[in-house]
């Protein structure tokens, strides 16, 4: 088994990584990083460092922060000479993320950047059937309740925080996943709360070599979750719901599963440790970055957690 330190625990980290890891084979949750967070029966630790020193048995990192302070623990856990698996965003921008991945390749260790969603049930079967049709439209509907999944997390309105493309960047993992072609931002309207440095909403429009009509709208107001992607092309309409967990063709069931994104991207981690590998596609940030670089933002009233 594969020793690994699960740094941050907060929600995600509850929620996702912890079933994930006790539930394998292949990994030894062998202790945590944390100010205030801890796992029964697990080893606690309040700092990134003094385990490093401590524990060269553990062999591998898992960094479940928010994404502003995540570069520094995991360009320290990399000159450790430790695999370094990263929760989406990889990072708080892209020049972070090449700064990593230059590290990992220095120091010959894995590296990953995860995108759950695209380990949802009904994505891969997504992508197969879009690979031989013609796109005409795609859009992504993706709101949720930011006062239910980040209660509390202040982080999240903060610069480098992300807003409300800490959800959408999901939804980009899918379409950058399962589109064939590449396509990129044109066009961008923010909504951002008085007391808030992100946006809360976002309406996006992409252009598609093909020439379809490529769009999102992003919502963390919603009080219900509506996570969807919807595809016409010219042999019918693909329909991706509840996160990429459950695919429809004209209203037909294709694939629906139970949620093992998160066990997935561990298999994938071992994968990648055994080999030394790196795994830092960055598409999903690259439409973000871009959003907000060329973002009209529109004050809204304020907005709290």
């Amino acid at each position: 088994m594969i020793r690994i330190a699960l740094v941050g625990i907060g929600k995600i980290a509850v929620d996702q990584h912890v079933p994930a890891i006790l539930a394998s084979s292949d990994w030894d949750l062998a202790a945590t990083v944390s100010r205030h967070g801890f796992v029964e029966g697990i080893p606690a630790h309040d700092d990134l460092g003094r385990l490093l020193a401590g524990r060269p048995d553990i062999r591998v990192v898992s960094l479940c922060l928010p994404p502003v302070p995540r570069f520094a623990a995991a360009a320290a856990a990399l000159n450790a000479g430790r695999h370094v698996m990263l929760e989406k965003p990889p990072g708080a921008t892209l020049s972070e993320c090449h700064a990593l991945e230059a590290l990992a390749r220095r120091h010959r260790v894995a590296l990953y950047a995860t995108w759950h969603s695209r380990e949802a049930a009904g994505v891969a079967a997504a992508r197969d059937w879009l690979s031989d049709r013609t796109l005409r439209r795609l859009h992504v509907t993706w709101k949720e309740d930011v006062r239910r999944w980040h209660p509390g997390q202040d982080w999240i309105r903060q610069p480098g925080g992300l807003g409300v493309f800490d959800p959408g960047i999901n939804a980009l993992s899918i379409v950058t996943s399962i589109l064939p072609e590449p396509i990129h931002v044109t066009r961008a309207e923010l909504e951002v709360p008085a007391n808030w440095q992100t946006p809360i909403a976002a309406r996006l429009d992409f252009h598609h070599p093909g020439g379809a009509e490529v769009r999102a709208d992003l919502d963390f107001r919603s009080r219900a979750d509506v996570w969807t992607i919807e595809a016409e092309t010219d042999a019918g309409t693909m329909v991706l719901s509840e996160g990429g967990a459950r695919l429809t063709v004209d209203g037909v069931e294709q694939a629906h599963g139970p949620n093992r994104e998160y066990p997935r991207l561990y298999a994938n981690m071992t994968r990648l440790v055994a080999e030394g590998g790196i795994d830092m596609d960055l598409a999903p940030m690259r439409h973000v970055a871009d959003a907000l670089a060329l973002g009209a933002r529109h004050p809204v009233a304020a907005f709290d957690i």
